[in-house]
């Protein structure tokens, strides 16, 4: 199957998937609110360079430009950023006292260890700069056992825009965990990715029914360039 007959069939199923989740009153919209964040959701180089059982598709046509351009809007309007990476200091399967706990037995968690900081550094086309909170998580959720939402609290925020990999897993528990902590949830079209063929368009899909609204990246910078102008 190419990825065209792929694409079809999934356009077709998410045609009559509307249908159901319209008659059902699913598809409704959260909105932006008035304090942003970005948060970037693995966006590191285990996962956006070649090479790693990590890596992701896209990462340097559309994940990275998008990425970008999200980053500039934010740090020209002073709006709060977060980088989440992960990784694990004992990478011994065999080691009872791990702090991967049971994840281990599914994926190859060894391949992003804790002693090798250019695995879990964050890209570094779109490096953090000075201000910017790097946040270190130990599972898919950036919420999951994590300061996150005490921090973006105590920053005021009321709306997260998430981007990063994978969609699957990593990008979208912390969307559902997001929403769950009383944060209005953006996912960002563009800057989300994944490794499997289809993987992202279904997950986006589904997230959008439920979760999050899916947002194109022009629109989320056009947000945060004006978000300040409409508070004032």
């Amino acid at each position: 199957m190419t990825i065209e007959n792929l694409d079809a069939i999934l356009q077709q199923a998410f045609d009559e998937s509307t249908r159901i989740y319209k008659e059902r009153g699913f598809q409704r919209r959260i909105g932006f609110g008035r304090k942003p964040a970005l948060v970037s959701v693995d966006l590191a180089n285990a996962w956006t360079r070649p090479g790693n059982p990590f890596t992701c598709e896209k990462v340097d046509e559309e994940i990275i430009p998008a990425m970008q351009k999200l980053l500039a809007a934010c740090r020209a309007n002073g709006h709060v950023v977060v980088h989440v990476t992960t990784a694990y200091q004992i990478t011994d399967r065999g080691n009872p006292h791990n702090d991967m706990g049971l994840w281990h037995h599914k994926i190859p968690v060894e391949a992003v260890d804790l002693a090798d900081e250019q695995l879990w550094a964050i890209d570094s086309r779109i490096a953090p700069v000075e201000g910017e909170y790097v946040m270190l998580k130990k599972r898919a959720s950036s919420f999951h056992g994590t300061p996150l939402a005490g921090y973006l609290r105590a920053c005021g925020v009321d709306t997260i825009l998430v981007t990063g990999v994978t969609a699957t897993a990593c990008v979208r528990t912390t969307i559902c965990d997001g929403l769950a902590e009383g944060f209005r949830t953006i996912a960002v079209r563009e800057a989300i990715g994944d490794r499997v063929p289809g993987a992202v368009a279904w997950n986006l899909y589904d997230i959008d029914a439920k979760f999050a609204d899916v947002e194109p990246v022009d629109r989320c910078v056009e947000y945060l360039n004006t978000v300040n102008l409409r508070n004032d």
